[in-house]
């Protein structure tokens, strides 16, 4: 069976048009709890959602539609994705639901899940969801509906946790830190971490009004927290999403460091301590120079598929604990079950407090080859793919490159467009090459 709906990230898409509406969230709670009533007589589980304005109608939809399965509820309101994570697992609850389009605009909305560990959920759970959709609905009777609470401290038993990932004889005193949360689920608990720890706060992107999420801030609009940096001569800023589970940092002088140099550095850390590091995990789209120079210090590295939840399935079949993607979703699976934002940097921050060096210094020798990536919007039933034009391009390319670069073209699973990328030691190379083939398919 394929899957309709479920995509590389959950469920996503924009508001009003199906699948994000309200007839299809009630039907998805209930076929998801018949799943869960499937292994488990009295499921409880936990909704948490971002900063949307439409949080509030699927929140809705969503609890309607796990009572109507007799499936009690516990709603944390605005929560990061990892602290739903954290909590379903502190908890004992049978499943985490987070209501979320991560970086995407505020059109858009979506639903992520969790298993009881606190994990991305497997393609299998997913099939079994898709086929429940296409059953008719069983109503419970009256007696056995579930029931509905909220949480009222859920963000700081979060704050509590992302506190905890920082070393007690280590203290932020001293640091000014820019915290962008791109007016999203971690506007309050992201500052309060960080200050908390000792740090001065300046709070940027931490003003949600439901339609200004990831707009102009945060971890896909990194300018402005560079700007902001230089205006407050802040030492470190620090960007999450709109979910919180990806991180983009900024040091004093500007420079800006995306998940592949952090993925490194955490590694970097580890071994700095003496800790045993056999490998990590990247994605398709990892910059080629980090996957050298972990390589060059003994450090075995393979490459997932694109999406966090690929990247976790790798390390755990490896039975390793370090991995990420360039655009911040970093794991660290001793610390968490999945991507932090809050807990990346703070990892980050313990390596640059512990070793006495710059992030600068930290990452000497790990020049990133230049990447062009080019999204191209296709109309649906396009077959990219089988575009002769865009296969002879490839071949010309590839031989272009040689073994001084790499190219791949991929759909994105989380938005209508395919994406290209190409990655060269001359950046004027990588942009052209990227041009050439994107022109195949426009």
């Amino acid at each position: 069976m394929s899957r309709a709906h479920f995509g590389t990230d959950g469920i996503r898409g924009t508001v009003g048009q199906a699948p994000i509406t309200a007839d299809f969230m009630l039907r998805l709670g209930h076929a998801v709890g018949r799943v869960l009533k499937a292994t488990e007589a009295r499921p409880t589980v936990l909704i948490g959602k971002d900063t949307r304005i439409s949080g509030y109608m699927i929140e809705s939809a969503l609890e309607a539609g796990f009572a109507s399965a007799g499936v009690d509820v516990l709603l944390t309101g605005p929560l990061p994705t990892p602290g739903v994570a954290y909590l379903t697992r502190a908890l004992r609850l049978s499943l985490g639901v987070v209501i979320s389009a991560s970086h995407n605009p505020f059109g858009d909305n979506g639903i992520k899940f969790f298993s009881a560990r606190g994990e991305k959920l497997s393609d299998a759970w997913e099939l079994q969801v898709e086929a429940a959709l296409e059953q008719p609905p069983q109503w419970v009777d009256s007696a056995q509906l579930g029931k509905a609470r909220r949480i009222d401290d859920a963000g700081g038993r979060y704050t509590e946790f992302c506190k905890s990932m920082f070393g007690s004889e280590l203290s932020l005193k001293g640091l000014k830190i820019v915290v962008d949360a791109a007016h999203g689920a971690a506007y309050s608990v992201a500052p309060d971490v960080f200050h908390e720890l000792g740090a001065e706060v300046v709070a940027i992107g931490c003003a949600p009004n439901g339609t200004n999420i990831n707009a102009g801030f945060g971890a896909t609009s990194p300018a402005a927290l560079v700007a902001a940096v230089g205006e407050n001569a802040a030492d470190y800023g620090i960007a999450l999403d709109g979910d919180a589970d990806r991180l983009q940092l900024v040091d004093a002088a500007g420079r800006l460091y995306n998940g592949d140099e952090l993925l490194y550095l955490m590694v970097a850390d580890r071994l700095a301590q003496g800790l045993p590091v056999p490998g990590a995990v990247g994605t398709l789209m990892t910059n080629l120079a980090v996957e050298v120079a972990l390589r060059d210090r003994g450090v075995a590295f393979v490459r997932a598929k694109v999406g966090d939840r690929y990247v976790l399935e790798e390390l755990v079949a490896r039975g390793w604990q370090l991995g990420g993607e360039g655009s911040g979703h970093l794991l660290a699976l001793d610390k968490h079950t999945t991507g932090d934002g809050i807990v990346s940097s703070l990892l980050v921050l313990q390596a640059v407090a512990r070793s006495g060096r710059t992030l600068a210094q930290l990452l000497e020798g790990v020049a990133l080859f230049p990447q062009t990536l080019i999204n191209v919007r296709l109309a649906p039933g396009t077959d990219w793919a089988g575009n002769p034009r865009l296969a002879q391009a490839k071949v010309e390319v590839g031989r272009e490159l040689g073994d001084q670069g790499r190219l791949l073209i991929r759909p994105s699973g989380t938005e209508p467009v395919v994406r290209v990328m190409v990655e060269a030691r001359d950046a004027a190379q990588a942009q052209r090459c990227a041009e050439r083939l994107a022109d195949t398919l426009r």
